[in-house]
This record gives C-alpha cells, structure tokens and sequence, in this order.
C-alpha cells in the first residue's frame, strides 16, 4: 500500500505525539519535540522506500531509532 507524502507525515506526527512525552514535555522543549516529530517522520519514509539500498537504509532506520530513544531520555531529564 502507498501512502501520499501528507499521510506519512500526519501518521508519524500522530505516532510521535501518542508515544512520546507528556503534555509538559511538549510546552517546555518545544525543540526537542520538534526533533523527535522529525525523527518519527523520517522512520516513515524509510520504512516506505523500496529495497535495503545496500544495508543503509536499515542502518540508517537504526539509527533513527537510537536518536529517538536520546530525544526522549533528554526530554524526560530537562522536565
């Protein structure tokens, strides 16, 4: 199934907010909530491209994940 660009970023936006931190989290570090939004959405895309491009794009989907653990403990140590 295809998803139109909108629809991924809406989905990773809806993902990000659901499993991310808490309402406080999101008023005081708007930034890293911003970040971590992004990082959710660039896991979408990645999860939607077309083959493993050598290894890279699950590399690169691993080291998504990692950062978005860094955001989420950095979110939790600020608040």
């Amino acid at each position: 199934m295809k998803f139109k660009t909108p629809t991924i970023i809406a989905i990773s936006m809806a993902i990000g907010i659901a499993t991310g931190a808490g309402v406080t989290a999101i008023a005081a570090q708007p930034n890293m909530r911003s970040a971590l939004d992004h990082l959710v959405a660039a896991d979408a895309f990645l999860a939607q491209a077309n083959d493993n491009k050598g290894g890279h794009r699950v590399k690169a989907r691993s080291l998504i994940s990692m950062a978005i653990q860094e955001v989420r403990a950095g979110i939790r140590y600020a608040n």
